[in-house]
């Protein structure tokens, strides 16, 4: 059993191992080679802003924004693919594509917006949000850790903050709840509530009662005789 664990969370730490190299090599080379490739991200509404659906999110200003980015983003990962491996990687990819599409559709215009922030509030959203739709035990512990890991995150959804895209948190967020909704029903083994012996047993026809039936239909008169005749002395 443990041996099972311990490699099921290895599998679970590889592919966001793999995804973080990805983007700090995208850094390191803008760094190195003093490359700007925020053409990169989404510009929104444009042609040209289409391809950042896919590149935005390996892209970021700096390895302060990065370093910001790469702690959530690789711990909500984890979780994802080790207690929710059967809708791990089609959620992933759910919140990470239509979450670019929803930033190139109504995010501001006229600006590029780069960075795996919005695949981030997906992942917290999508977490969160599987433990109301569920209601298992395990989600709801999750839903809970997440909620007091990154509950300061929320604030980045309020607008007009300069120099950071509020819109890609706010969306990805929304599309986490879509995403959860989504997958609500694609249940792990352990997701499913225990049937219990008992819930099998075939219900009573005959209720038991604590009176008689019949103590309400007759006649009152009929009661006062059958129930009280001893009540009254033939002396005088």
């Amino acid at each position: 059993m443990f041996q099972t664990q311990r490699m099921k969370l290895i599998h679970s730490i590889r592919l966001p191992v793999y995804f973080l190299l990805i983007i700090w090599a995208v850094q390191c080379f803008q760094w190195l080679f003093h490359q700007e490739l925020g053409l990169y991200g989404i510009l929104p509404r444009q042609v040209d802003g289409l391809k950042g659906i896919v590149l935005a999110p390996l892209v970021h200003a700096d390895f302060a924004h990065l370093t910001s980015n790469s702690i959530p983003l690789f711990v909500l990962s984890v979780i994802i693919l080790f207690f929710y491996r059967k809708v791990a990687v089609p959620s992933f990819l759910m919140l990470y594509l239509l979450t670019g599409l929803a930033v190139w559709i109504f995010a501001r215009g006229n600006t590029y917006h780069i960075g795996a922030s919005g695949v981030v509030y997906g992942l917290v959203s999508f977490v969160f949000w599987m433990g109301i739709f569920r209601r298992s035990v395990k989600a709801i512990i999750l839903a809970l850790i997440v909620t007091v890991l990154y509950s300061g995150m929320f604030l980045g959804v309020l607008p007009n903050q300069e120099g950071i895209s509020w819109e890609s948190h706010l969306l990805g967020g929304l599309v986490g709840i879509f995403a959860a909704y989504w997958f609500k029903d694609d249940l792990e083994s352990d997701d499913e509530k225990p049937t219990y012996d008992w819930e099998n047993e075939p219900k009573s026809l005959e209720q038991p009662f604590f009176l008689n039936r019949d103590v309400f239909e007759r006649k009152k008169s009929e009661r006062q005789n059958k129930d009280h005749s001893n009540w009254f002395s033939n002396h005088s």
